[in-house]
Formats: structure tokens, sequence, C-alpha cells
């Protein structure tokens, strides 16, 4: 025990370690007695008594001491808690969470709401795990809280200097290996200095928290094309058809590119061309168009700083001022090299020679082409944010039964995005390809006339022209100034009503975004030179032989592609952008950007809440919460410049009741149930009805686009809870919650083909995704948990096991569209990023200074997003099972002094994803993307004072 304080209860919870809790309400102003904790068994042990005793059920991670959350940020160190899942693992770090399901979270910072740019949500990656003290995820909401985020609420937690006893000062230390990356060590440090003073004026605190950390990645990942249709190698043969040649979708279309239907691949299978002329049932064979890989590298860095002044005058009032920074920077280079596989020109003389098919199917699994165009792109990126939050909060007790709370917080920020993209091009004498060489990886191999490998060719300078620049940049500017007032009235300690809960929210938030007035990646031809300039030659031109690199050792053995090319240089492209920008001709600072749009958000929100208590046993609360939103809209016209200035304006009211039960079936069993309501705001982005255009890049006789649709309003949860809890045992426990969600007006794409002339583009005719409120969706499912500390002989006394699962089942109705955008149909479809599945089991031990966990995170397979809709098959996109086999080790030399060390995926698990159309599909016979992860490493040291 490192000692026992008092604090007030919005901090009133342990230094936990990993702990599944609920955090009980406790009264505003009221003081209780919390033991701080440092070990693991003890952090889990008092977890439980959290969970035992409260009312509302949460979530709870809390760093064990300062600078000690096991994790590199906040989605990482969510990964192990019940209901929740990880996802996106690249990049040197997880980026994606889900909460039972549902991807939309509303993010909180000490229970304030804070974003990221333009976006409703913070990036909860970028904020460094050095800052945290806690962090707390709702899945059951009071009429207290915010209503958005329909999957739930998570709120992270800096450090106060009231939480400390007094003076503080710490430093951490960690360096990082990405072991894909090589032998770069990265840095993550982090300092604290706190203090609290007894002055003639009251108690004075105040603290100082500041975190760097870098990381250094690669990632790797080799990519099978889309699905199209290709007439047979014999015949019969479509009119005009040769043997194996490519075939388009025409107009009226061949066949539907719709949602999740798709090409039949059952042997035989035939397509009509022109049923208006008979032209019909003609076979066909399905092949992938191209086939890619992608070796991605990235430096990324994250500054950020914690301010905290408080100051009690006197019992009865409390003032704390807080400044939160984060920022990230961030550089990556795309890697890519790209090769056709349709082409039909070169086949050879017996073309069905070099084919193979998937048993039992039309697909084709190997095949040669001859003469296939292919490309590299040295495609580097950009970015970064700076996001500042400011807030004063007071705190009274008026009398010992009522108290006030006010807090006023003014935010913004900013994120900076700039790419730019240097193409190379070439055709080789030929290529053997295997879609699926084994385990859902592709296999592919450049050839001479003579069928001899050729792929060091890939080396040569003078082989690759340069090819098309593509360029965009854009800026987002978010802020926001926030006030809530809060009271608390307290009834008899014994009548059945407790607490009577009230208050009032407004808040007012802005978003800008800006952008080139050119099209989303524009096309920019190849250098003004004749004639055409090798990738040597355009290294000289610049100066530079640094122009061109070469990576090599790629995807370390697990794919049998090409092992090595050149590209142009992406480091070097960032930061030589104005001689680059030059040599094709073009403006050295890169496309002038405008105002896409702007828009103003307003929310006034009150709500009224009482707590009630029926004898020792059963406890209720009980509230409604009213919200109501004006949101003017302003855009503007990029594709069509000169068009006059867009206005819209929304105004929506809610009123959203919640009622939490908690019923105390005996000293060790409890039963909770909760109903509430929440809403799910449309992102800025999507309200904009302007659209973003792309010319035709593949061949497929039209573009694509995207655009939004400033009449979304707000979907909206109903959310039933059912929890039961047994405590069999000290420091054990298994818990399991069955629940339901029920949500109304998701948003989801509709595809509209349209005629848009005067674009400068090479066609005028676009498929144009855009958003609507037309789905509904059903997600229900079984969450189970459990600890147990059993008591066992000697040194293997303090050993432990934590872990939980999640079942789901989800539904939603997706309208199916013609291409006038007029609904025809309706499909249903799993949730996108919904596992059936998932499970998280940790081995804990904590004794004589030594703390360890054993940690593994598995996932089923999920819907992660729609290709396109202009191939044949997909369309949908799944992510293949995932998983993580973490360990992490700590050992305190003494109370001021310890050591860590971390490793993170040691199983190097591949990340993998499939197609799957109309029930068929699977990583086996549609397989997609390969991606494989890296391990990492780390050891770090603390000291404190």
């Amino acid at each position: 025990m490192a000692g026992i304080k008092r604090i007030s209860s919005a901090s009133a919870i342990a230094a936990l370690s990993i702990s599944i809790t609920a955090v009980a309400q406790e009264p505003a102003g009221t003081e209780v007695e919390t033991v701080i904790v440092t070990g693991v068994r003890e952090a889990l042990a008092k977890g439980l008594e959290n969970k035992r005793e409260a009312t509302q059920v949460i979530e709870s991670i809390v760093a064990e001491d300062i600078g000690k959350l096991p994790d590199n940020n906040v989605i990482e160190a969510l990964q192990r808690v019940t209901g929740v899942q990880v996802t996106n693992r690249g990049g040197g770090e997880a980026d994606g969470i889900s909460i039972r399901g549902l991807p939309d979270s509303t993010t909180t910072w000490n229970g304030r709401n804070v974003f990221t740019g333009v976006g409703r949500a913070l990036a909860l990656q970028d904020i460094p795990s050095n800052l945290i003290g806690r962090i707390d995820v709702f899945k059951t909401r009071a009429s207290e809280q915010l209503e958005t985020g329909l999957a739930g609420q998570i709120d992270v937690r800096t450090r106060r200097p009231f939480d400390l006893p007094g003076f503080e000062f710490s430093v951490a230390a960690r360096g990082t290996n990405q072991d894909q990356r090589g032998t770069d060590i990265d840095p993550n440090l982090s300092a604290l200095v706190a203090n609290t003073w007894e002055s003639g004026d009251g108690k004075i605190g105040a603290l100082f928290n500041v975190s760097f950390s870098r990381t250094r990645y690669r990632d790797q990942s080799v990519t099978a094309g889309a699905m199209v249709p290709f007439a047979t190698a014999t015949g019969p043969l479509a009119p005009g058809f040769t043997p194996l040649q490519r075939i388009f979708n025409g107009t009226p279309p061949i066949w539907a590119a719709g949602l999740d239907r798709g090409l039949p691949t059952e042997p035989g299978s035939t397509i009509d061309f022109d049923p208006g002329a008979g032209v019909s049932n003609f076979p066909y064979l399905l092949a992938r168009d191209a086939l890619f890989a992608s070796d991605f590298e990235g430096n990324r860095n994250r500054p950020a700083a914690n301010i905290a002044l408080q100051w009690a005058p006197n019992e009865t009032s409390e003032y704390t001022f807080e400044a939160f920074y984060q920022g990230y920077r961030e550089e990556m280079f795309n890697n890519l090299h790209f090769t056709f596989a349709d082409w039909w020109g070169a086949l050879g003389p017996n073309p069905a020679s070099t084919i193979e098919l998937f048993p039992d199917t039309n697909i084709i699994k190997e095949r040669v082409v001859g003469f296939p165009f292919g490309f590299n792109s040295g495609d580097s990126t950009q970015q970064s944010t700076d996001t500042f939050v400011y807030a004063l909060n007071g705190k009274w007790q008026f009398t010992d039964k009522l108290s006030f709370e006010a807090d006023l917080s003014i935010q913004e920020s900013q994120f900076d995005n700039s790419f730019i993209a240097v193409r190379t091009e070439r055709v080789p004498e030929g290529i053997t390809l295997d879609f699926n060489a084994g385990g859902g990886i592709p296999s592919w191999h450049f050839t001479n006339a003579a069928g001899a490998n050729i792929d060091e060719n890939m080396l040569d300078l003078n082989g690759w022209n340069m090819g098309q620049l593509f360029q965009n940049r854009g800026k987002d500017i978010g802020r926001g100034q926030t006030l809530h007032l809060d009271g608390d009235y307290e009834f008899s300690d014994t009548g059945v009503f407790r607490k009577l809960s009230f208050g009032a929210r407004y808040d007012d938030r802005s978003a800008i975004h800006r952008q080139p007035v050119t099209t989303n990646a524009p096309f920019i031809p190849q250098p003004p030179m004749s004639p055409p300039v090798t990738l040597g030659a355009a290294a000289i031109r610049l100066g530079d032989t640094a122009f061109a690199t070469t990576n090599s050792n790629f995807m370390s053995g697990e794919a049998d592609v090409p092992s090595s090319w050149l590209i142009p240089n992406g480091w070097w492209i960032n930061n030589h952008s104005r001689e680059v920008r030059s040599l094709y001709g073009e403006n050295p600072d890169g496309p002038a950007m405008v105002r896409s749009y702007e828009v103003e958000e307003r929310t006034a929100s009150a709500y009224v809440q009482q707590d009630f208590a029926f004898g020792d046993k059963f406890m209720a609360q009980v509230g409604v919460r009213y919200s109501k939103v004006s949101t003017p809209i302003e855009f503007n016209n990029l594709v069509l410049v000169g068009q006059p200035e867009t206005r819209a304006k929304s105004s929506v009211d809610d009123i959203m009741p919640s009622v939490t039960l908690r019923y105390e079936v005996t000293d060790d069993f409890r039963l909770r149930a909760n109903y509430g309501e929440t809403l799910r705001r449309p992102a800025f982005t999507d309200l904009n009805p302007n659209f973003t255009l792309v010319q035709d890049l593949t061949g497929v006789g039209f573009g694509t686009g995207t655009g939004g649709n400033p009449d979304l309003v707000a979907a909206k949860g109903k959310n039933y809870d059912l929890t039961a809890e047994w405590y069999f045992a000290e420091d054990s426990a298994i818990y399991g919650t069955v629940f339901r969600r029920e949500i109304d007006g998701l948003v989801v794409p509709f595809v509209q083909d349209l005629t848009i002339l005067g674009t400068g583009l090479n066609v005028t005719n676009f498929r144009v995704t855009r958003p609507v409120n037309a789905s509904d969706g059903e997600l229900e499912g079984i969450e189970l948990g459990f600890l147990y500390f059993p008591e066992l002989p000697g040194i293997f006394n303090g050993l432990g096991v934590q872990g939980s699962f999640t079942k789901l089942d989800s539904t939603q109705n997706i309208p199916r569209f013609d291409s006038t955008g007029t609904i025809v149909g309706e499909d249903t479809s799993e949730f996108f990023g919904v596992s059936d599945f998932s499970y998280n089991v940790t081995l804990a031990y904590d004794r004589g200074g030594f703390g360890g966990r054993l940690s593994y995170v598995w996932r089923d397979d999920f819907l992660n997003n729609n290709e396109a809709r202009i191939f044949a098959n997909p369309i949908g996109i799944w992510r293949a099972p995932e998983a993580s086999l973490d360990f992490q080790l700590n050992y305190d030399f003494s109370e001021n002094l310890a050591v860590s060390f971390d490793a993170v995926n040691l199983t190097e698990e591949l990340q993998q994803s499939y197609y799957k159309f109309a029930d068929s599909g699977s990583p086996t016979l549609t397989n997609f993307g390969t991606t494989l992860i890296s391990r990492s490493y780390a050891v770090g040291i603390r000291w404190k004072l």
C-alpha cells in the first residue's frame, strides 16, 4: 500500500491496473476515503468492489501509478475490456474501436466533449498513455450525461493536483522497436511535477504533465484486385470478342454491380450482352483485374501536455483551471507497386493452356498474361493536428443538501493534410499470376518471352518512365465553446427519494473544411519533355539521385512476389515537393485551397434525474434529457466553379428518457437493468451536397464521386441491458449482460449515375455515392466476464486469470437503388465492423515486486466496407479473424524505481480481408488483401520522488 488520502468524488477511484469496473455516482462535493493500490491483484479487487456498489455500469482502466498505463494509447488499453473490439492494427498501433459492435462513441476529456478537426470525436490513439490517469467506458448512461454516441461514451481523465497527496515528481522513459522497421528505437518520454499547499487563502494545487512519443513503422501488404468477367478461352464467344477478352459493363448494364450481389461463380454461368437484340447466354470466366503491393512506412510524433491549477478557499467551494494540448505529426510514404492482370492482347497461341480454375467454379486461379501495363507510385503524405482545450470549473456546496457545479470550456483543433504522388510506368514482356497461392496470399512474377523470371528488371532506373503527378491538400478547423451547469439536492438517507440531479448545457460548435478547387487526386500528365523521361533521367534532372529508392526484403518471405523494386522516394518528395511540382510545370506551392463548407452547430440541452432507494436492496435512477440542435450550413461547389454558395439549415428536438435499476438478490449476487436512448448525429462532411469527383482511372467507362446530403438527421438508438453479477469468492467474480440496441435512421450510401458537364475530367458520366437515412437496424448480444485469483501455494500465490467474451448478432435493412437513385428493393446486411464473436484472456501475476500480464485477444471476421460498386464481384469486403498476443512485465526495485518490458503481437499475425457477395466468398477463394503487422518490443524505466 502506498498510503491513504481523501479526494473529491470526481476522482474517487483507486489507481487501478486493467480492470472491469462500474463506478458509483457519488453526490457532488462528497468526500470518500479511497485506498490507493499499486499491485495487479489489489487493483482488480478494488475494481470489483466498485462494480458491486455502483448504480451505473462502466468499464474502467486506471494507471497503477503515474506514467504506468501499460499500453501505447487509449485504444490498445481498451482491447481487454469486455465488449470492446479493436481493429486497424497497422501503422504501429491500433486505431479503430467499437463498443458492443458499434464504432460510434462520444469521447470526453475530464467529462468534456472534445473533438479532432471537423470530426465529432477525439482521435483517441493520439493521446499518449503517459498523461492518462483513468479511462472510463460508459455502456449505459444516465440522463445527466451527453446524449450522443450510439456505442457509448469514452471519458479520458488526466490527473489533477488534488488527486495527489502532496509534492510529486516523476519521469518515465521507454524505448520501442517495431521489428519490421529494422533497428530504429523510438522514444516515449514523460514527466510530471505537482504540489499542493495550505495557505491563508485555502488549499492550492498545481500540476504540469508533459509527454512525447515517436513511432516509426512499416506495414507490408499484397492485394488481389477486383473480380471482373472475361470471355471464355474456347467459346462460344459474343460477337466481336476474342478469347479471354475482358468484358466491360455497358449501357444498359450487362450486370448489376450492386451492394452484396455479384455474378454467379458456378461453372458454365452466362450473361446477356444485349437483351434487346437477343444476344444472350454467353459463358464467362471471372478473374482479377490487377495485383498490387504496398510497402508502407511512416514516422509519427505525438507531443502532449496538461496543466491543472486548483484552489479550494474553504470546505464548500473548489475551483479548477485546466489546459490540455494534444499534437500529432506524421509523415508517410506508401511505396505502391501495381500491375494489371487483365490484358488479353498477347496470351500466346494456346490461351486455355495457361489457365487453371478453382475447382467447381468459373473463377481463374492461375494464368499467364503478355505485356501487362504496370506502374509504381511513391505516395507521400504529411499530416498534423494541434488541439487545445481550456476549461474553468467551479463547485459549491451551498448547504448540506444542495450543491452546484459550473464548467466552461473552449477548444480549437486544426488538422492539416498534404498529399503528393509520383508514378513511374513500364510494360514488361509477361507476367505469371496465381491469385491465391495459399493462405489467401497471391503470387506473381515478371517474365521474358522465353518465360524466364526477370523480376530484377524492376531495379533498372532506365526501365521505368516517369508517369503522372497526383496531389491534394486539406485543412480542417474546428472550434467549440461549452457551458454546463449541474446541481444536486440530497434528500433523507432513509427515505425513498435520495438525490435529485438537474442541469443545463449549451454548446456552440463550428467546423470549416478547406480543399483545392480541383477534384480529388487530380490527374497531371507526364513531365512535358520529349522523349519520355525515365526515372534515372528525372533524378539527374532534379539534381539528386536520392529521388529514386529501392525497398528490400518485402513481406519477409510471407508472399511469393518480387521482394524489391525501384520507386520515386516519398521521403525525398515530401522534403522537395516544390522541385517535383516544377518538374511537371505545376505551381511549386501546390494547389490553392478554398473553403469547401462551414457548419455552425448550436446545441441546448437540459436534464432532470431522480435517485430512489426502496429499502436496502433495491435502488433506481430515473431521468429524462431534452436536446435541441440548430445547424446552419454553407457550402461551395468546388467542381463547377462560379456556382452560387449553397445554404441549408436543420433543427431537431429530442427527448430521451433513461431508467436504471439495481437489485441485491443476496449479499453476493446482484441484478441491474437499464433502458436509455442515445443519438448519432451525422458527420459534418456528410452534410455537404457538393461532389468530389474522380475521373475514369481504370477504363470502366465512367468516373466516380462522392457527395453529402444536408437533409441527414440523427440516428436514434433505444438501448436495453440486463446484468447479473456473482461474487463467489474473495477478489473473484463472474458477471454477464444481455443487451439489445434498436437503431432507427442509420446512414447508408446510395448510388446514382449522373452526367456532369464542365468538370475538365476525361468523362462526363459519374457514379456518385451519397449518404441517406434509409436503414434501421437491430443489434443484440451477450457479454460474459470473469476474474479469479485462487489461493495457491508458494510462489504461485498471486497468479490470477481475467477474461471475457462477447457474442453479437446484428442486422440492418439496406435499400437497393437503380441507376437514378430510386429505391427498387431491399437487402439485409450485418452491421459494419461487427464480429459475431470475440474474446480475451489475461493471465496475471503479482508477487514480491513482480507484476505481469500475458494477454490474448481474438475477434471473429466482420464486414469492413463495401467496394466502389463498379466491378462485378466484390462487393462487400470482410476482414478475416484477428488476434494479438501481448506480454507485459514490470519489476519495482523500490517505491521510487521500476523497470518494464512490453511485447505486442508476439505471434506477428497477418491481417487479411476477402470479398463476399450473395453469401458466397471466403479467404481462400475470393481473397483480397494480406498485411504483415509488425511485432514491437519496449523497455522502460520509471523514477519518482
